[in-house]
């Protein structure tokens, strides 16, 4: 199905160019995959650049890392045969598997676009397959109608199978090989992230932000098991105002809930996999298996496991002064799995001080602290129930060209609370990573 699904997006692109201009330039309401779409959240409703027929613009992304990390634990021996399950992978510095997107936009009318984002490698998929798709609509000047086109001034609507609007770090974060708009190497532990079936309206006014999304809640649909898949609704209210030429501030507030699903993935929907090769993964567990980059593709994260009913909320404050940025992730997530009774909350905490460099903002130094706690799941509350995880991570950063992003983190990420029979017990990783990044 991967396959397919990239033979037809080639198919698309091939068929448009027979008769649309393929191009890099910019599209209208897009947001820019380059240094330019640093700080770019939802699409802007400014009109800058005319249509002039149909258009197809060709982009893409490749990142590389360089990873010199080691980790650790003091978990007691847990023994099957001869093999300590609590051993953890043997690792060493090198490179890890380079990834890559392909970034089709399709200016279809006069503010609709289409957009198609397809992983041609990543650390879970080696071959390519798609992200996922859908229709943007700024203009609806194909219904004739004053009173649409008055509300289109300030209106967005997206339809499709897309990337869920909830909060603001999914716009920092990074998305396989779209790395540029991260200043970091890594995303957050408990990473709110996924693509979901559905429809979302945007609405900007004078720095007033409300959004409004209904999906399917899950990352593939389906119409088996009825009873058990319910709607997700995502919402979001913000303002955002340049306030003068130094500063900027940005303030919103996101909520995502869902009453039943097969299986919802708001924390485990990145199938592009982690940053962190291999950390604190058993070499082998308890079915004999080896541990591999891509059967272990979440490495240093964690998945709290709400993956029945969940309703999750975070505040997402930015402020940028001059060269200086605060982001911060405050994060609650309450829900359980569908063999759990009672529901378990989890909390976040995220932190980001970045300072650019230059008239041009091509150098920065930067600083993260991100914890997660929260109680496991019933089947491994016997490897400790209430546990927490935090990161430290100090870097920075050089935009050689706007395209071109090289950056080096050093990373340090600590497991508190996890029973002495669990291979986390004491678990710690830290290094040096680096990164190069190009997207265009």
């Amino acid at each position: 199905m991967k396959k397919i699904a990239l033979s037809l997006g080639l198919m698309l692109g091939l068929s448009l160019s027979s008769f649309a201009q393929i191009t890099l330039s910019d599209m209208q309401y897009w947001r820019p995959y380059d240094k330019r779409g640093l700080n770019t959240f939802e699409t802007s409703k400014a009109d800058t650049i005319p249509y002039e027929g149909i258009k197809v613009r060709l982009g893409g992304g490749f990142t590389q890392q360089f990873q010199a990390l080691e980790h650790k634990n003091t978990a007691t021996a847990v023994m099957q045969g001869e093999k300590n399950l609590n051993n953890l992978v043997p690792i060493e510095n090198g490179f890890n598997l380079a990834s890559a997107n392909l970034n089709l936009d399709v200016a279809l009318a006069d503010g609709i676009r289409l957009n198609l984002i397809t992983y041609l490698s990543s650390r879970h998929h080696s071959e390519a397959w798609v992200k996922g798709g859908y229709i943007q609509v700024d203009k609806a000047e194909f219904l004739n109608s004053p009173v649409v086109d008055k509300i289109f001034e300030n209106l967005t609507l997206k339809v499709g199978h897309m990337e869920i609007n909830y909060g603001d770090a999914h716009f920092r974060r990074s998305d396989n090989a779209q790395t540029l708009q991260n200043p970091f190497v890594g995303n957050y532990i408990m990473d709110a992230f996924t693509t979901e079936i559905g429809a979302e309206a945007i609405y900007q006014y004078k720095g007033f932000l409300a959004v409004g999304s209904v999906t399917g809640g899950e990352i593939q649909g389906g119409i088996q098991s009825p009873g058990n898949r319910a709607a997700s609704f995502i919402g979001k209210l913000g303002y955002d105002s340049q306030l003068s030429d130094a500063l900027r501030v940005r303030l919103t507030g996101s909520v995502y809930h869902t009453s039943s699903s097969v299986r919802n993935t708001l924390y485990g929907g990145d199938r592009a996999g982690s940053r962190y090769f291999l950390v604190m993964e058993q070499a082998v567990n308890a079915a004999g298996v080896a541990a591999s980059t891509s059967a272990n593709f979440t490495s240093g994260r964690i998945n709290p496991g709400l993956t029945d009913n969940i309703t999750a909320m975070v505040v997402n404050p930015f402020v940028k002064f001059h060269g200086l940025e605060f982001f911060g992730n405050f994060e609650r997530a309450k829900g359980k799995a569908p063999n759990e009774t009672t529901d378990r909350v989890w909390n976040q905490i995220g932190t980001d001080l970045v300072y650019r460099i230059g008239s041009n903002e091509n150098f920065y130094v930067a600083g993260r602290y991100n914890k997660v706690e929260g109680p496991l799941a019933k089947a491994a509350e016997m490897a400790g129930s209430e546990i927490s995880i935090d990161r430290v991570a100090v870097g920075g950063g050089w935009f050689v060209t706007k395209n071109i992003l090289a950056k080096a983190e050093y990373v340090r990420q600590q497991y508190k609370g996890y029973a002495q029979n669990n291979h986390l017990h004491g678990g710690q990783f830290n290094g040096i990573m680096l990164e190069g990044a190009i997207s265009f």
